[in-house]
C-alpha cells in the first residue's frame, strides 16, 4: 500500500473536464452540487420519497430552480444495519422498481444531469437506459464483478467511494487514499477513461465518527490522486454525535462540513437541503475561489 501511495503522491493536480449528460464540468473552477432524491422507504435522513413519482418529480425540480447541478436518484438506503435498525437490502428487480420509474420522468423534465446511487449493475443498466447520465457507487465498482463492465458500456462517469467492513486502518487518511488509488486504478483498468471518474472518501463509511472527521479535517490531501473529490456529509451521524442532534436537525451542521470540505479541495458536495447549502457553497467558493463585483 505505501509503494501506491507514493505514487498517488506523485500524481498530476490538474483534474480537468468531464461531461455529464450535456454539462460539462469545469473542475476547480466552482464547487458543484449534488441534491439527494430517495425513492426508499428507510433512508435514514427520513426523506424517503418511496414510490412516489410526481413527489420525486417535484422534489427534483424544486433542487434544480434552486441551484443542483446534478439529481442523485437511489432506491436502497445505504445506512449501516448495525447504527440504524430497520435497513434491509433489496433485490435488483425492487430496487430497479424505485428508481426506474422515477429516472424515466426525471430525464424529460430535468435540464441537469441525473446520477443513480446504486451497487448493483442490473441497477445501473437499467438506470442509464431510463436516463440517467452517471453512476455513483457507494462500494467504488467491488460489490457487484459487472459494475464495471456496465460503466464501460455505458460511457458514463461514475463516483468511486471508499468503503469498507470495520474501521480498523494502520494509518487512516493514508490507507483511505491509498484505498482510492486502487479503485481508481482498477477503473482505468477496466477500460473507464480517467476523465469520467470522480473519488469519494467517503465520509460515515467505515468509519468512525473521529475518523470521519479526521478525513474532512486532511482533505486537501485527496488532491493528490488528480481526479475530482465528492464529499457526502449531509446530516451524517458523525455531526449528530457532535452535536448531540436528531437527524433532521442537523442543517447547521452540515453546513459547517460542506464549507470545510469546500475549503478542502472538495469539488462536488453531496446534499439533502439543497437550497441551503448551494448558498453555504457560493459563499465559501467566494472565499476560497475569489470573488469579486464585476
Amino acid at each position: 500500500m505505501h509503494q501506491d501511495l507514493e505514487f498517488s503522491l506523485e500524481r498530476p493536480m490538474g483534474k480537468g473536464e468531464t461531461l455529464i449528460r450535456n454539462t460539462r464540468f469545469v473542475w476547480g473552477s466552482r464547487t458543484y452540487v449534488m441534491g439527494i432524491v430517495n425513492t426508499t422507504p428507510d433512508s435514514f435522513s427520513g426523506d424517503g420519497v418511496g414510490r412516489d413519482v410526481e413527489t420525486a418529480v417535484a422534489q427534483a425540480l424544486q433542487f434544480e430552480a434552486w441551484g443542483a447541478d446534478i439529481v442523485d436518484v437511489g432506491g436502497e438506503s445505504t445506512r449501516p444495519p448495525d447504527y440504524y435498525a430497520g435497513s434491509e437490502p433489496v433485490s435488483s428487480e425492487e430496487e430497479s422498481s424505485r428508481v426506474v420509474p422515477v429516472i424515466t420522468a426525471l430525464a424529460s423534465a430535468l435540464r441537469v444531469p441525473i446520477s443513480v446511487d446504486t451497487s448493483k449493475a442490473e441497477v445501473a443498466r437499467r438506470a442509464v437506459a431510463a436516463g440517467a447520465s452517471m453512476i455513483n457507487d457507494v462500494w467504488g465498482l467491488r460489490r457487484d464483478p459487472e459494475m464495471a463492465s456496465v460503466a464501460v458500456e455505458t460511457g458514463v462517469p461514475v463516483v468511486l467511494m471508499h468503503n469498507q467492513d470495520g474501521t480498523e486502518y494502520d494509518d487512516l487518511v493514508p490507507d483511505v487514499i491509498g484505498g482510492l488509488l486502487g479503485l481508481l486504478e482498477n477503473a482505468l483498468d477496466a477500460g473507464i477513461p480517467e476523465e469520467k471518474i470522480v473519488l469519494d472518501p467517503g465520509i460515515g463509511f467505515g468509519k468512525t465518527a473521529e475518523q470521519s472527521l479526521e478525513v474532512l479535517r486532511r482533505l486537501d490531501e485527496f488532491r493528490s490522486l488528480g481526479r475530482p473529490i465528492l464529499t457526502g456529509t449531509s446530516r451524517k451521524s458523525s455531526i449528530g454525535k457532535v452535536l448531540d442532534l436528531p437527524v433532521d436537525d442537523r442543517i447547521e451542521g452540515t453546513a459547517a462540513t460542506v464549507a470545510l470540505s469546500i475549503a478542502g479541495g472538495a469539488d462536488i458536495i453531496r446534499v439533502h437541503d439543497v437550497r441551503e447549502m448551494v448558498r453555504v457553497a457560493r459563499m465559501s467558493d467566494a472565499i476560497v475561489r475569489g470573488w469579486s463585483e464585476e
